[in-house]
């Protein structure tokens, strides 16, 4: 089955302007500068003012506009509990969500900083008591439409839109859904029962800025879901669990300033990276189905790939019951 391939081709930069223009009852100047953003497109667009704000146009099809305003509506509670984040820009009519055609899009302060580099004690520390502090404000309530990190929900759902994508190679087919199908059934017991919330859930060190003065800020909530705890842990240390076990008990003597962390979850970080594995693999087929082909590396979608993608989710599931013993 063929994939609809979202046009964003009536995004000039006429088009463009003339939308951050009557959203928010600006004038723009003539810059419109994209930026690099592999599943949306992202605009810095310069003001008559001075100064730039950033529009982010929503890859159509792949959200509600219901999970769109989860992710915005995240952002403000967010900022309103003064936590360092990106808030979206409220337009001329007090909305986050503009749209265009078939586009949703939203508009942001342009921010500069660095990205995280290596982190001292002091900054793993704070980093746990920012995360800790998302997770109370993400504990709130729950969101209307997220997708919910469950080998269930989301791998499955991973799965489908693979399968369905034309990327994979015929041979190897059969093979690698039967891998992920024992994968998802294997793990899927370990989050029976598991405390869920409202997660940044793509919260790697690029998607967190250092600005002088003003400490860490939380980047690109796109991926936002519902989830445990853990997710927005493991991604930000430098290695697995029993080589990176001092930044983690940093993370959490910061973490628990604020909440109470589930120990019992740590069993969860192996499952959830064989599950990153497979969303990656589908972020890499909407990229080909999207034409994207610079972003990728040569062989990918070989027979080769397909066989050493299967080759390391069967390493990891095997580290995963290793543990589990």
């Amino acid at each position: 089955m063929s994939l609809e391939i979202p046009d964003f081709s009536h995004l000039t930069p006429d088009v463009v302007i003339n939308a951050v223009e009557e959203a928010n009852q600006i004038r723009c100047s003539n810059l419109c500068r994209p930026l690099n953003s592999y599943i949306n497109r992202v605009y810095e667009v310069g003001l008559d003012a001075g100064g730039c704000l950033i529009v982010k146009f929503y890859r159509p099809g792949r959200w509600s506009f219901e999970a769109l305003q989860d992710e915005l509506d995240f952002l403000k509670e967010l900022t309103d509990s003064e936590l360092p984040v990106v808030p979206p820009i409220p337009g001329a009519d007090g909305q986050l969500l503009h749209k265009i055609g078939d586009t949703w899009f939203a508009i942001f302060p342009k921010r500069g900083g660095r990205p995280l580099d290596e982190p001292t004690t002091e900054d793993w520390i704070q980093l746990g008591r920012l995360i800790g502090r998302m997770h109370v404000v993400g504990s709130s309530r729950f969101p209307k439409d997220r997708i919910q990190l469950h080998p269930q929900h989301s791998t499955l759902a991973h799965l489908d839109f693979i399968l369905r994508s034309g990327t994979l190679s015929p041979q190897y087919r059969r093979a690698y859904e039967e891998c992920v199908i024992v994968l998802v059934k294997d793990i899927s017991p370990l989050f029976e029962g598991v405390e869920t919330l409202r997660l940044h859930a793509d919260c790697h060190r690029g998607n967190i800025l250092f600005r002088p003065g003003e400490g860490y800020h939380l980047l690109d909530f796109d991926d936002m879901a519902v989830g445990p705890a853990v997710q927005d842990l493991w991604m930000i240390l430098p290695d697995r669990l029993p080589r990176a076990r001092g930044e983690l008990d940093l993370l959490l003597e910061g973490y628990e300033t604020f909440r109470e962390f589930p120990y019992d979850t740590l069993k969860l970080i192996e499952p959830l990276r064989a599950m990153h594995f497979i969303h990656f693999t589908a972020w890499c087929a909407r990229q080909k189905a999207d034409g994207g082909f610079a972003r990728l590396s040569p062989d990918w979608g070989s027979q080769a790939f397909w066989r050493q993608e299967i080759a390391e989710l069967e390493k990891q599931r095997q580290e995963i019951e290793a543990g589990i013993d």
